[in-house]
């Protein structure tokens, strides 16, 4: 992509009302434009990062067995009254409206009881389990207070995935499976060494549910960290049976705030007891599915990364997230534009990702952009460097400019 080409521009300040750094960051650098207080678009880059975010978990989900499909936001009411989440004292986040026939709908902040009521049409019999459908879909949540930018919102991007089994046993082994996928996201998100898996309360259905979360400053969540161990505490179980069922003692845990990234629960017989959702076994009695929800919101993801991968400069991505690999600045005149059309057109046949800067401005407000935006590498071509055979390239973080010969370069690259 060619910078002249981008409707977005940079900018020195974000808007007065906004508080958190990532978004203060991403509405700078051009990724995301702020609708209203939770509420953001996807810029161009933007939502290179974001698709990014979810191929990594997609490639994760279905490499466990999961099935992708879309479900509609727009909700009516029956399925969720059964299970008496309809009701906005049971959950207090809804958004409904109505249509003009008069009848009400809701936009759906989960999706248990739709996916439930629609699987009653796909299962009947043992052997149409086990099944993990999943999406990645826009999410509604009437938040009280959404300060946090992207890491809480009103409107914000969910991968909800549900299981369905045919005993506890068959539930309980594909939650440690999917609880190892959840590790491998972090890692490959860049977040692996800072995000742990975290106990917290199962509610009704088992002792525990477990939450991804990730050290930070920002964090609105307390736990408490077992290093050597790798796993943590919500402040909401801390308590000697927890310590005790884990093996602990205090003094070997460090309290910490953390940002949720993730979480698994399990669900029981809750919504196929609501809805009715039974299968035939093979000794022809009639069983209750039991369920499992997983969730990861790559849109807090995506603040979490911007707000922990970021200096005085700017954002600072990730390879793996990155919306390019390369930023080209060209500087100079007609021989700096051949060279850097060159480059561009020779590092884009090759698959490496290159935002070339081929605009007719000042070298620094071109370095000054490529910091702020956080593409992880610069290379610099201009007319003094051509004359020596040279390319300036400069990594975001961790290291010097260096001048690399073409064939340096491509190496560096590739």
């Amino acid at each position: 992509m060619r910078v002249s080409k981008l409707f977005t521009k940079t900018s020195k300040t974000a808007p007065a009302d906004e508080v958190a750094k990532n978004a203060q960051l991403l509405i700078r650098a051009g990724y995301i434009h702020k609708e209203m207080a939770g509420v953001y678009d996807y810029l161009p880059l933007g939502k290179i990062v974001l698709n990014k975010i979810i191929d990594i978990i997609r490639e994760e989900m279905n490499a466990i067995g999961g099935n992708e499909l879309s479900l509609t936001a727009l909700q009516q009411k029956d399925a969720w009254e059964a299970s008496g989440r309809w009701n906005d004292q049971v959950m207090d986040v809804w958004f409904k409206t109505k249509l003009a026939s008069g009848s009400e709908l809701g936009l759906a902040p989960t999706h248990e009881e739709p996916l439930t009521k629609l699987m009653k049409s796909f299962i009947s019999s043992y052997k149409d389990l086990p099944v993990y459908p999943y999406q990645f879909q826009i999410k509604f949540r009437n938040e009280l207070r959404s300060k946090s930018g992207l890491m809480r919102g009103r409107e914000f991007w969910m991968k909800d995935l549900y299981s369905f089994s045919r005993t506890q046993e068959e539930h309980d082994q594909f939650y440690e499976t999917i609880s190892l996928a959840y590790d491998r996201v972090y890692d490959r998100l860049g977040l692996g060494d800072i995000t742990y898996k975290t106990f917290a309360s199962g509610g009704s259905f088992a002792k525990y549910s477990h939450e991804f979360q990730t050290l930070s400053p920002v964090g609105e969540d307390k736990i408490y960290v077992h290093e050597a161990k790798k796993i943590a505490i919500n402040e909401e179980v801390y308590n000697d049976e927890v310590l005790a069922d884990l093996g602990v003692t205090r003094d070997e845990l460090t309290e910490r705030t953390a940002v949720e990234v993730g979480n698994i629960f399990t669900l029981g017989t809750k919504f196929s007891d609501a809805l009715d959702l039974n299968y035939t076994d093979e000794d022809g009695t009639s069983k209750r599915v039991v369920m499992g929800s997983y969730g990861i919101g790559p849109s807090r993801v995506m603040g979490l990364i911007a707000e922990h991968f970021s200096d005085d400069k700017g954002l600072v991505w990730p390879e793996n997230v990155a919306p390019f690999r390369v930023y080209l600045v060209r500087i100079g005149g007609e021989q700096a534009v051949a060279h850097a059309d060159a480059l561009y057109d020779e590092l884009s046949a090759k698959g490496i990702e290159v935002l070339y800067d081929d605009r007719d401005e000042r070298p620094g407000a071109k370095f000054a952009d490529a910091e702020l935006m956080g593409i992880p590498y610069r290379v610099t071509v201009s007319d003094r460097l051509i004359e020596a055979g040279q390319y300036e390239f400069t990594p975001r973080t961790g290291g010097e400019t260096t001048l690399l010969t073409r064939d340096e370069l491509l190496d560096k690259l590739n």
